[in-house]
């Protein structure tokens, strides 16, 4: 098998199983390969585990450019995307924040991951800011702004489960950014 179709494979897994304590041994078993094939293309389980979480944060980047391309009013283009990537962060979202940790931690596996965290999020967060109304000269601190605030509603969601409360946050965060555009 391929490094493409492993990692397709183990993002499947993760995405079915959650990510629990698998060994390289079960998530092998799981998408028919060997584990020794795993750490051929992967290095180890941190590799393969950092390699699912840059796949699945480039699904939910191509998702925001889906979105944006829309002809949708900012704040459903807002809501859709949240709405996506909630559903994302309830399955991955356990491994994003353990590997973003280990990045925070600069161990070796997470090397490739830490630049795909923050700085490839920012342009396309860029964008949108500006198409809300942001003035461009404002528009990366507010972006950065929104991918923080984001990401930890995100978390506040992931410990407690309060889809609503989070939902509600994350739209006033949305009208806070649509005042500010006015």
């Amino acid at each position: 098998m391929s490094r493409q179709t492993l990692l397709a494979g183990a993002v499947e897994h993760f995405a079915k199983n959650g990510i629990g304590d698998a060994s390289l041994r079960s998530i092998a078993g799981s998408i028919g390969t060997s584990h020794r094939m795993l750490i051929y293309h992967f290095g180890s389980r941190e590799g393969l585990l950092a390699e699912v979480v840059r796949t699945v944060e480039q699904q939910q980047r191509d998702l925001l450019a889906e979105v944006l391309a829309t002809d949708l009013p900012v704040e459903e283009q807002n809501d859709l995307f949240w709405r996506r990537v909630t559903e994302a962060a309830l399955i991955y979202g356990p491994l994003f924040f353990e590997l973003s940790a280990h990045a925070m931690q600069n161990r070796p596996h997470t090397e490739a991951l830490k630049a795909d965290l923050i700085n490839v999020w920012l342009p396309p967060v860029i964008e949108l800011c500006i198409r809300a109304g942001i003035p461009p000269e404002d528009a990366p601190a507010y972006a950065r702004l929104g991918l923080a605030a984001s990401r930890g509603l995100l978390f506040d969601l992931l410990l407690t489960g309060d889809q609503v409360g989070v939902d509600e946050a994350s739209a006033l965060l949305n009208r806070l950014f649509s005042l500010r555009a006015l």
